[in-house]
Parts: structure tokens; C-alpha cells; sequence
């Protein structure tokens, strides 16, 4: 027998019991109800009620929500996997996103509400005029959405069910897509919202559960410090170090020339993937909007914050126990063995976390488990199925058609998603393969390469009003061809296998990826900067409230002339839409419009101009008390401190 079958026959999994089956299937069942009632709560017939929940969600389940949607099933099979391979600096991640989820609550969510938008490309629009940013900016969010978030989730979700019920993949992939489709294509925001914070509940509670098993099983803290630089796999590739544990596994800050996370890129570059996540990126962002008022977006923040603390313990630390109990497995680097093992030549990391949850839970709180790793998959992806639906439908579908009544958004934003999934769908095998088969630094390695010139470009809109649109479209450009040359090289050559000479261009084999996002943002930084000061400023009158500056200004802003245009064009095709009563509508379509939320063009609203000024004041009011906004500040200071307190300690 070869030595590729003696591993996995030593190493079967245990079946799921029956006591697992009834947890799993009363979870789904549970969530499902829970999405329905939200569902039927929601405004779905309005585009402001199906896209930002109506604007009234309490800090408690933004925060739930920004959590859940960031921690989705390819956090938890990433971050352990990576743990597993090479220690706890994986885990920097989370920490920087602690300080970045302030910012995004300080600094950028008031200018977003101070300026009145839906979605961040219309705040480009807005901002900058024109609309190549914001057709640009969609585009690019959307492939984003497909390279990163729904292919990865999709695929780590379909990792967990494999390993505990022996499912094809691509059937597993099937039944987790159809239960999530039901409720967030036709419920919105608010069914992500209630969801997520259930959905959060479950996982933090199952993932401390499992922390405190593994602890157990492995003998403590000290055991893990003693046993994981010992846990090498049986066969090695040509006598090679690969498979080695690293002597920096339990240090955040590493050497400079590092291969995994040097001390450079670690402290820069990641802030820089953090602030693009947490502060520019649609599905996070979409949840801030969605808040009753500043501080419940403040409230929201922080408590997702002090969530984010977590995963270091309860997730990379556990990855990192699964390759001490499991080192032939977890730690393979025989391409035979691992693909016996997880059906990936390029390394088996990705199954620590869910071989931790399979061999260890015992019956009923394993069912727990993978209904909170379902529960993790479903938040994410419903979280980004909403956003990609809000992004397609107001700044694409929304541009072709500027007369389309809400109904007839609703439908395409829906429409839309299952489009979305099948093209993630296709790209799995390429994912499967890219960064050594771990997950969570495809994941990054992607962000590195698109993402550091968004997160330029909003900080330029926000804090200097110098920036114009040929300045911010150029240097876009220049940052977008600089970061595809670099991914194209990187996906091109792949990796190099364990004992292979690494043959690659010096820009990949010895600039890491995290260093070229540093490079790539001031790039596009400076590109931004020098093309705005050679071209001509935009007008004041045009940037009011949409600026850091400007944000409390009570001045009545000037539309750009295409702002303008667009609008009599809109209100031109409105006025040619008739009402159709849906009780004269044949039985079968009602019923979809129901599904959908769809309901017929209406008449207009008859409002006075001042109505009007008084609806849309409220909708970008950022005022806060005194005594809140204290309470708020005083949480956000003591929450940076116990942040810093953490890298000292593990630095």
C-alpha cells in the first residue's frame, strides 16, 4: 500500500450521528424562519428599504452584522489553515481590522451619510462628477466580490461539508447556495441584518466551545508553545525544510525578507487591505449606512471591534493545535498524499480548522458546529449578495435605465446574484490552486493586487478637496495596470512546489505581496496627487458635504451638470410608467411579485419642496448628542488600548 493510503486510512472521519443531523437541520430550519419573518418586516417594495434596511438598525445588530459578514466560513478555514502552516501572524489581520473598524465609524461612514448615497461608487459620482469612476468602481467591486469573497466562501463552506459527510464538492456547494438564496434574494438587508445577528451568536459560541476542547485535548497553552515547532509531517519531499514549522510561529512581527509575513508588510501592508475592507467596501460599508443614527454606527463598530479580538484564539490558535494532532494530514507536503487527503496537490492546511471540528466535537455539539460554520458561510455570502445586487442594480442597471421604477430594480438586483454565483462557481479550480492551497492568502494576495488604489482614492475624496476627476480616474488606471501586471505573473507562474526551484520573476519570487501593496498604494497615491495639481480643482459648490471638511456644512450643494441631466432623463422615462394594479394580475404572477417584492410603478408621491428637504435631512443627518458621543469616544479609546496592549504582547 503507498504511503499516500496508509495516511488517509489511518485518518477517516467520523460520521456526523443522528443527534447532528437533528441539530443541524432545527439550525437551518431556525434561520430560515427568522430570515422569513425579517423578510416580511421589510420595506421590499422600496429600493431605500431593500437595499439600506430602511435606515433604522440598532448598533447591536450592526455590529453582529459587521462581524459575521467579515468572518464568513473562508475566515475560519483560512485563518486556521494559515495558523496551521505557519503560526499566529496570520492573525494580524484582525487586529488591524480592530483600529480600521474605528476609522471606519470616525472618519469615512459621516461623510458617506453626509452626502446621501446608497453605494460607494455613487459617492465617486457625486464627489468627482461624471460617471467613469462610478461605472469603473462597480465593475471592479464586482470582480472583486467574485475572486474573493463569494468563490472563497463557496469554497471553504463546501470544504466542511466534505470532510464531515463525504459530499462532492460541487454537490455541497449546490445545497449551501440554495439555502442561502431563499431568504436574502428576497428579503434585503434587514433578513441579512437579523440573520447575521443570530448567525453570530452561534458561531462565536460553537468556536469558543471547540477552543476550549482543543486546549483540553492538546494539554493547554504550554503544550502548543512546546509541541507545534515538533510537528512535522512523516514524509517529506526530497529532504527538503518544506513542512517545517517556522521558528518565528508564535511572533506577529517577523524578519523583513520573511516568505510568509514580514515585519514591513505585516504593519503597512495590511493596514492598507483593512482600511480597503473595512472602509471602502461595499458590504461593509452597507451595514454602517443602515443605522438608525451616528452613534448607533459608533455602537456597531466598537462592538465589532472588541469581536474581532476573538479569532486569534478561537480560530488560528485551534489551526495551529489540528497540525499537532494531525501533522501527516494538516502538515502534508507530498502532492500524492495530499491529494488523497483533501483532493489538493497544493497542500492540505485548508482542512485543519474542519478536521478539528469532525474529530474532536462530540455528537450534537459537532452538529452545532457545522451548523455555526454554515451559519458562518450563509452571513457572509448573504452579506455580499446584497451589496453586489445594490452595486449592480444602482450604479450599472440604474445608469442604462434611468427611469426604472423600484420594482423593476428590486427584480434585476435579485436576478443579478444568481448570475453572480454561477461565475464564482467557475472560478473555484482556479482559487483551489493559488498560494500553496491556502485560502486566506489567495484571498489577500487578490485584495493585494486591486484593492490599494481604491483605498487611495477614498482617502483623497475625503481629507483633500483638491482632488479631481482626472486626477482620481488616472490614477486609478495607473494603479490598476500596475496591480494586474503583478497578478497576472503571480497566477501565471503559480507557486512552486515543495523542492522545486523557484524559477519565478525577481517582482514575485522576492517581492512579497504584501510589500507590493505598499508599493502599489503610494503609486497610485502620488499618480492621484500630481494629475490633480496639474489639472483644475473642482468648484466648492460642488463637493459640499462630501468632504471630512465640509461634512456639517448646512449649504445647499450644486448638482453637477451631469447630475442634472441625469436626473430630468429619469424623471422623463417615470412619467411614461403606468400603474397596474397587481389585484387584476394573473394568480401565478402575483405570487412572484410577492417572492420578489415587486410591485407596479406608482404615482408620484404629492409632496411639497419642503417635505422633501425635511425627508432628505434626516436621511443625512449626522448630529450626536453630547453624552453619547462621550460615551462612544471613552469605549473607542479603551478598545485601541487593550488593541495596542495585544501587539505588544504577541509582537
Amino acid at each position: 500500500m503507498s504511503s499516500a493510503a496508509n495516511i488517509t486510512s489511518a485518518f477517516q472521519n467520523k460520521s456526523v450521528g443522528t443527534a447532528d443531523i437533528v441539530v443541524i437541520i432545527v439550525y437551518l430550519a431556525f434561520c430560515l424562519a427568522v430570515g422569513i419573518w425579517a423578510t416580511w418586516r421589510t420595506q421590499r417594495s422600496s429600493v431605500s428599504g431593500y437595499f439600506l434596511a430602511g435606515r433604522d438598525m440598532l448598533w447591536f445588530a450592526i455590529g453582529a452584522s459587521l462581524f459575521s459578514s467579515n468572518i464568513g466560513s473562508g475566515s475560519f478555514v483560512g485563518l486556521a489553515g494559515t495558523g496551521a502552516a505557519s503560526g499566529i501572524a496570520v492573525s494580524s489581520y484582525e487586529l488591524n481590522g480592530l483600529f480600521c473598524l474605528l476609522a471606519l465609524a470616525w472618519l469615512f461612514v459621516p461623510v458617506y451619510i453626509a452626502s446621501g448615497v446608497y453605494t460607494l461608487p455613487e459617492y465617486l459620482k457625486k464627489r468627482f462628477g461624471g460617471q467613469r469612476l462610478q461605472v469603473y468602481m462597480s465593475v471592479l467591486s464586482l470582480l472583486i466580490y467574485v475572486f474573493t469573497k463569494i468563490s472563497a466562501d463557496i469554497y471553504a463552506g463546501s470544504i466542511f461539508i466534505q470532510q464531515a459527510i463525504g459530499w462532492n464538492k460541487y454537490v455541497a456547494i449546490v445545497a449551501l447556495l440554495l439555502i442561502t438564496a431563499i431568504y436574502t434574494v428576497s428579503g434585503g438587508l434587514k433578513a441579512v441584518i437579523y440573520t447575521d445577528t443570530m448567525q453570530t451568536v452561534i458561531m462565536v459560541g460553537g468556536a469558543i466551545v471547540l477552543m476550549i476542547i482543543s486546549f483540553v485535548k492538546v494539554g493547554g497553552m504550554n503544550k502548543l508553545y512546546e509541541d507545534y515547532l515538533d510537528a512535522v509531517p512523516s514524509t517529506l519531499v526530497n529532504n527538503s525544510d518544506c513542512g517545517l514549522p517556522t521558528e518565528e510561529a508564535f511572533h506577529l512581527l517577523r524578519s523583513a525578507d520573511a516568505g510568509d509575513l514580514p515585519w514591513p508588510g505585516n504593519v503597512f501592508g495590511i493596514t492598507i487591505l483593512s482600511m480597503w475592507y473595512f472602509c471602502s467596501d461595499q458590504v461593509l460599508v452597507q451595514r454602517s449606512l443602515a443605522a438608525k443614527n451616528m452613534h448607533h454606527v459608533k455602537g456597531g463598530s466598537i462592538l465589532a471591534a472588541y469581536l474581532k479580538i476573538l479569532p486569534l484564539f478561537t480560530t488560528v490558535f485551534p489551526g495551529m493545535i489540528s497540525r499537532i494532532l494531525f501533522p501527516d494530514q494538516v502538515a502534508c507536503v507530498d502532492p500524492d498524499i495530499c491529494e488523497a487527503v483533501c483532493d489538493n496537490r497544493a497542500g492540505c492546511t485548508n482542512i485543519a480548522y474542519p478536521k478539528l471540528v469532525v474529530e474532536l466535537m462530540p455528537l450534537g455539539l459537532k452538529g452545532l458546529m457545522l451548523a455555526a460554520m454554515m451559519a458562518a458561510l450563509m452571513s457572509s455570502l448573504t452579506s455580499v449578495f446584497n451589496s453586489s445586487s445594490t452595486i449592480f442594480t444602482m450604479d450599472i442597471w440604474h445608469r442604462i435605465r434611468p427611469g426604472a421604477a423600484d420594482g423593476e430594480l428590486l427584480v434585476v438586483g435579485r436576478v443579478f446574484v444568481l448570475i453572480l454565483v454561477v461565475i464564482s462557481v467557475v472560478w473555484i479550480p482556479v482559487l483551489e490552486a493559488s498560494q500553496g492551497g491556502q485560502l486566506f492568502n489567495y484571498i489577500q494576495a487578490v485584495t493585494g493586487y486591486l484593492s490599494p488604489p481604491v483605498l487611495s482614492l477614498y482617502l483623497l475624496a475625503i481629507l483633500w478637496k483638491r482632488t479631481n476627476e482626472k486626477g482620481a480616474f488616472w490614477g486609478l488606471m495607473i494603479g490598476l495596470l500596475v496591480g494586474l501586471i503583478r497578478m497576472g505573473l503571480d497566477f501565471g507562474y503559480g507557486s512552486p512546489a515543495c523542492g522545486e526551484m523557484d524559477n519565478r520573476p525577481t517582482i514575485i519570487s522576492k517581492v512579497h505581496f504584501l510589500h507590493f501593496t505598499i508599493i502599489l498604494f503610494f503609486v497610485s497615491l502620488l499618480s492621484t496627487i500630481i494629475i490633480s495639481w496639474m489639472t483644475a480643482p473642482i468648484e466648492e459648490k460642488h463637493i459640499v458635504r462630501l468632504t471630512w471638511w465640509t461634512r456639517h456644512s448646512i449649504s445647499e450643494r450644486e448638482p453637477f451638470d451631469e447630475e442634472i441631466n441625469f436626473k430630468l432623463k429619469a424623471a422623463e422615462q417615470s412619467e411614461k410608467q403606468e400603474y397596474v394594479d397587481p389585484e387584476t394580475l394573473p394568480r401565478w404572477r402575483q405570487v412572484i411579485y410577492i417572492i420578489c417584492g415587486y410591485e407596479s410603478p406608482k404615482p408620484p408621491e404629492d409632496i411639497s419642496a419642503e417635505e422633501e428637504k425635511d425627508r432628505s435631512r434626516m436621511l443625512t443627518s449626522i448630529h450626536e448628542s453630547p453624552k453619547w458621543k462621550w460615551f462612544v469616544n471613552i469605549n473607542a479609546i479603551v478598545l485601541m488600548t487593550f488593541g495596542i496592549f495585544l501587539w505588544g504582547f504577541y509582537s
